[in-house]
């Protein structure tokens, strides 16, 4: 079952282009992530936050990958780090043009 991931955390930047080029080795790095379909960055620097929303094909990789990542920011001195998991009703989502699977 295709599960949704929404990561967010403390963040002072970098945001906007200025991401990108700091990111971009980390973004390749989650490209290759077992599972994951797709993930949108998300960033709102009025209130220092950042974070993302995923979607994975499976619950387990979901799961192995809050552990992950979890690991990986507080190694950047990250805490705060708030993960939350949701199951995805596919028909209903289907029905609303989601992209739900890469072929």
């Amino acid at each position: 079952m295709a599960t949704l991931l929404v990561f967010e955390f403390p963040s002072t930047g970098p945001f906007g282009a200025e991401a990108v080029d700091a990111y971009r080795e980390l973004a390749e790095d989650i490209a290759g992530e077992p599972d994951l379909v797709w993930k949108v960055w998300t960033e709102d620097p009025a209130r220092e936050v950042a974070g993302g929303v995923y979607l994975f094909a499976s619950e387990g990789a979901a799961v192995g990958y809050v552990e992950k990542h979890t690991k990986r920011l507080e190694g950047f001195g990250i805490s705060g780090i708030q993960a939350v998991k949701y199951q995805v009703n596919e028909e209903l989502s289907k029905i609303d043009r989601a992209v739900l699977h890469v072929d």
